[in-house]
């Protein structure tokens, strides 16, 4: 019998990634339904009974956005993950996985990259307070069911994404701003660009089409871990900003830095050390052809 797999947040960046390799799947939006609504998540239980759910909707933005509506990124985001899990097990959902963000993982540690069990050991950043702790909230749920209930429940815990069916305009994430910037740029023939912060913070960028590898290559090999899912690349963001001018083909193009806007946090790469003896052939899209890739399907 072939499975009935739900997605939420099918519309979104991940969400398409996923469709273009498992067709079959139901891919729900906020359109369909406001997850963060009891009656509404009953009714989609209801309606689709999935035997499989693939959690990737959340409310999401950038760090101006999270400073300023601390209690929405929390509420929304606390509501609807905890809805999804435990309607989950009361309608005998037999597999969960839940999509978080290295968000979640402390502020600072004495031992980068981060390995799984040092998720709880400090709070997370504080430009990311509210959503960070919603998001690790999902992580507490999940292995609570696991442990009581014994279901097959995981999360899979990225690091940055960026893909072509990233939002390109308001709540960007910083590849998909850093890419429109560029173009915009070229087409008014500045020489320049102006980033937020100082460019010195650390990032691991993957491409969204990576996780949703990994998610498919969970459900079809019946690994139920949960374990980070990164590149082993972890650069500055004036690196990441010189890696997308050359795929953007404008490198004539300085780079400036507006002090007076935060940064964020300095470091949070995560180790892939699991996923790698989980699968260990997996590959990940080099940042720089995945920016010359998004950059043509969505600019030119």
């Amino acid at each position: 019998m072939n499975k009935r797999i739900l997605v939420t947040g099918g519309s979104g960046m991940v969400g398409k990634s996923l469709k273009k390799i498992m067709p079959d799947a139901t891919y729900l939006s906020s359109s369909d339904f406001d997850l963060t609504k009891e009656f509404d998540v009953v009714k989609m239980y209801t309606s689709y009974k999935p035997d499989v759910v693939i959690h990737l909707a959340a409310k999401v933005g950038g760090i101006i956005d999270n400073i300023n509506k601390p209690s929405e990124y929390f509420v929304d985001n606390i509501m609807m993950n905890t809805l999804l899990v435990d309607y989950a097990y009361k309608f005998k959902v037999s597999r969960f996985i839940g999509a978080l963000s290295t968000c979640i993982y402390p502020d600072k540690t004495d031992l980068y990259p981060m390995t799984e069990d040092t998720l709880h050991i400090g709070p997370p950043t504080p430009t990311n307070f509210s959503y960070g702790y919603a998001k690790r909230c999902l992580a507490v749920h999940i292995d609570a069911c696991n442990k009581q209930y014994g279901t097959k429940y995981q999360y899979l815990t990225p690091c940055n994404l960026y893909g072509e069916y990233d939002k390109f305009g308001e709540n960007s994430h910083f590849v998909a701003a850093l890419i429109k910037k560029i173009h915009e740029a070229k087409i008014a023939g500045e020489d320049k660009i102006t980033l937020f912060g100082t460019g010195t913070p650390l990032r691991q960028f993957m491409h969204s089409s990576d996780l949703a590898r990994v998610i498919k290559m969970c459900l079809d090999e019946d690994v139920c871990d949960s374990f980070n899912v990164a590149t082993e690349q972890n650069i500055s963001i004036n690196d990441i900003a010189k890696i997308a001018l050359k795929s953007c083909e404008a490198e004539h193009m300085k780079i400036e830095y507006d002090s007076t806007k935060p940064d964020g946090q300095f470091r949070k790469d995560v180790s892939v050390g699991k996923l790698k003896s989980i699968f260990p052939n997996f590959k990940t899209i080099d940042l720089c052809n995945g920016i010359k890739d998004v950059y043509k399907k969505r600019f030119i």
